[in-house]
């Protein structure tokens, strides 16, 4: 059971993002001790309330470079940062791109993105063309073999697993398979570095006759040995208001689909701090 001082909290975050918003603040508005409120918050959502407000932060910050024209110092202010030079290398060490880079047409195009206002998987084709590997040179010699239990009584979905370092991450994978029309069942990734990762699985199903997509998300810790078959497995859910925003693309600086598109505009680049 999702506890009531939980929901609020991020309510507020949600609300008040923009805000300089601390635990001590959030805390009082649910009237619980600053240690007892921030233990609560992390056994529930599986990450800190500052981290939950920052991932709320990246992910308004990424919406507004994809999908407005306003300067990076107006998102920066509207996104509760006071210091376009400290968000700027904030994001840029999270997200492995300069607030510029991120809007490059291939980002948002390889968008995967999982909020309460906004869903998206981007479609198969363009997977394909991400290659193998994304935001990272660690290719690894690993095969992970994930069962994937999606929701029950939903149709077949598209399916995109994932592996990241950071529970919340801000950048992408390190490796990462995708399906089409998929029931529950297995999937395999290969070329996984060895350690433990986290893996997210997104499912968008299509439901005929209805209005867009329902999506379903699952989280699970993976194991990889450096050689031979791993195993684990993902249980997908509905998106519960508990789960931080995630916000990634798999267009990346050092991935060979992106590098293909910055050779041609690189002396235009500035580089990732």
């Amino acid at each position: 059971m999702i506890r009531p001082a939980v929901l609020t909290a991020i309510k507020l975050i949600q609300d008040r993002y923009f805000e300089p918003l601390t635990l001590d603040e959030l805390a009082s508005e649910v009237f619980i001790s600053r240690f007892h409120f921030s233990r609560m918050f992390a056994e529930t959502t599986g990450v800190t309330p500052g981290r939950f407000l920052t991932a709320v932060r990246l992910f308004e910050a990424k919406r507004l470079l994809l999908t407005t024209s306003l300067n990076v110092s107006d998102i920066v202010c509207s996104v509760g940062y006071s210091s376009v030079g400290t968000f700027t290398s904030r994001f840029s060490r999270a997200v492995g791109m300069t607030p510029t880079q991120y809007r490059e047409p291939q980002v948002a195009e390889l968008l995967v993105a999982i909020s309460p206002h906004y869903q998206r998987v981007p479609p198969l084709s363009a997977l394909r063309g991400a290659g193998r590997n994304c935001a990272s040179l660690r290719a690894g010699t690993g095969t992970l073999a994930l069962q994937l239990d999606l929701p029950a009584g939903l149709p077949a979905a598209d399916v995109l697993v994932g592996l990241f370092a950071d529970p919340v991450p801000q950048c992408g994978p390190v490796a990462f398979s995708g399906a089409g029309a998929m029931y529950s069942g297995e999937l395999r990734l290969t070329g996984v570095p060895a350690g433990s990762w986290t893996a997210i699985a997104v499912a968008r199903h299509r439901v005929v006759g209805a209005a867009g997509s329902w999506f379903s998300i699952g989280y699970s810790t993976a194991q990889v040995a450096a050689h031979g078959l791993s195993t684990g497995r993902v249980e997908l859910r509905p998106p519960a208001p508990t789960d931080a925003p995630i916000a990634i693309t798999l267009a990346s600086r050092q991935s060979p689909f992106s590098q293909r598109m910055l050779a041609m505009q690189r002396p235009a680049l500035r580089a990732v701090a």
